[in-house]
């Protein structure tokens, strides 16, 4: 058997598990960022206060401010959850491109397994060969 010829798409299959992991760990990074800005929403939600001896203006001025930053903050969450969303996919798309990468490395292995039983066959073939022309020869000098 000669070389494996899927070694040039073992390689391809490799890079793009690879393309796979770093949109992995960015979409992570994404999460891990939207998470951060729900926080800081969060945060300036709660420090908002409402004015304790102002104007109805002030008071009603504060209330949308505050109205603006709960807004802020459902928008938040939905990043996050988008963000969620993409690391799960592709989570799912480095799952397959491993799938595709160990198959071909699969078959690469049954290559080598099946050049390995061929040469040994081979080195096998030659011992009984020479056995059997020693056994002949031994034959041979013993009727002479």
């Amino acid at each position: 058997m000669g070389t494996f010829k899927l070694t040039g798409v073992l390689r391809a299959r490799q890079a793009q598990e690879d393309v796979r992991k770093a949109e992995v760990v960015r979409a992570r990074g994404a999460s891990a960022a939207a998470r951060q800005r729900a926080d800081e929403r969060r945060g300036a939600l709660r420090d908002s206060d409402l004015p304790a001896n102002g104007t109805g203006r002030a008071v009603v001025a504060a209330i949308a401010a505050r109205q603006a930053l709960a807004a802020g903050l459902a928008a938040a969450h939905r990043g996050i959850d988008d963000a969620d969303l993409e690391v799960a996919e592709s989570t799912d798309r480095l799952a397959d491109a491993a799938k595709n990468r160990r198959v071909v490395e699969r078959l690469g292995e049954r290559h080598a397994a099946a050049a390995k039983a061929k040469h040994a066959s081979a080195e096998q073939r030659a011992l009984d060969e020479i056995a059997i022309n020693g056994a002949t020869r031994g034959e041979r000098s013993t009727h002479t």
